[in-house]
């Protein structure tokens, strides 16, 4: 706890640059005595920390100091070269120098044994240009207009607040600030087809709480998958939610919401999964499948 303490310490002045010893007290909830005991502590593992008395005075650091690796355990650092590596996927951000010089600075040779790329095949320049352009208006507050294909096949122009990049079931969304609908949406940044940053800025937005849906609220749906579907079920599905049969076919029994997207999901298998339950959406399913064959035979 002391430990922790003390860094807590140093990185509130580096935050702050001077405070009292009773501020100190109060923030950290020990006391006075405790402090100096700290600042004393912090002086002799070699942080150029300085307690001054008077009017003026307070506990401060050295104006020129900065965190030392030091502090930062051997895991720590290797998170921080992970975190670094990780950055390249933004390609037009350069961070190699940095992390050049942390390797260095850290004695840890990170090499170049990570690489992330979230952009489409054959389409890296776009993706990429979109990404650089979302994450400026998110760090800088800046509004953006951006040409959306939505779920019911519009293409619909919006003015959004951007808030925060996230990546989830390996895609890339937006979560955003609607001026229309004057709410909260979350874009698919494979559907935003075009994007403009406007000079608009704004004032930062807390993201609303993330809603808590309970795997109880959806329905279990089984499918069957034969035994050349491997690749697909694993890349869908976690592990858990699929049973082997002695004949090599897949069972997959995952709670899923019953809605456009599900009847779409189980399209894309094409003739290669089965509907096992429940039964009503069999109907539903094959509906949706004699539609696309009614449209698409010669």
């Amino acid at each position: 706890m002391q430990e922790s303490r003390l860094f807590r310490i140093v990185y509130y002045l580096l935050d702050k640059g001077r405070a009292t010893a009773p501020e100190l007290a109060e923030k950290f909830e020990v006391s006075v005595r405790t402090i100096y005991r700290d600042v004393d502590a912090l002086s002799g593992a070699g942080i150029p920390i300085y307690a001054e008395t008077g009017r003026n005075g307070g506990i401060h650091l050295m104006h020129d100091f900065v965190l030392d690796k030091a502090v930062l355990s051997e895991q720590e650092k290797l998170e921080i070269l992970t975190a670094l590596q990780s950055i390249n996927t933004a390609q037009n951000v350069d961070d190699s120098q940095t992390l050049q010089k942390l390797s260095a600075l850290f004695h840890i040779d990170s090499g170049n044994w990570l690489e992330v790329d979230f952009s489409r095949w054959g389409n890296e320049e776009s993706d990429d240009k979109k990404f650089e352009l979302l994450k400026s208006a998110v760090i800088h507050r800046q509004s953006v207009k951006i040409y959306y294909a939505s779920s019911y096949g519009e293409i619909r122009k919006r003015i959004v607040l951007p808030c925060k990049l996230s990546y989830k079931s390996k895609a890339w969304y937006l979560k955003a600030f609607c001026t229309e609908k004057q709410d909260w949406r979350t874009f698919k940044l494979n559907r935003i087809l075009d994007l403009e940053l406007l000079n608009e800025r704004f004032p930062p937005r807390d993201l609303p709480k993330p809603v808590d849906r309970s795997e109880g609220e959806y329905q279990e749906i089984t499918l069957r998958f034969p035994k050349d579907m491997a690749y697909r079920v694993y890349d869908e599905f976690d592990k858990t939610q699929i049973r082997r049969q002695e004949n090599g076919d897949y069972i997959v029994s995952a709670k899923m919401p019953e809605d456009a997207w599900l009847i779409g999901f189980l399209l894309s298998f094409g003739t290669q999964v089965e509907l096992l339950s429940p039964a009503y959406l069999k109907n539903v399913l094959a509906e949706q499948a004699k539609l696309i064959y009614e449209k698409n035979k010669a």
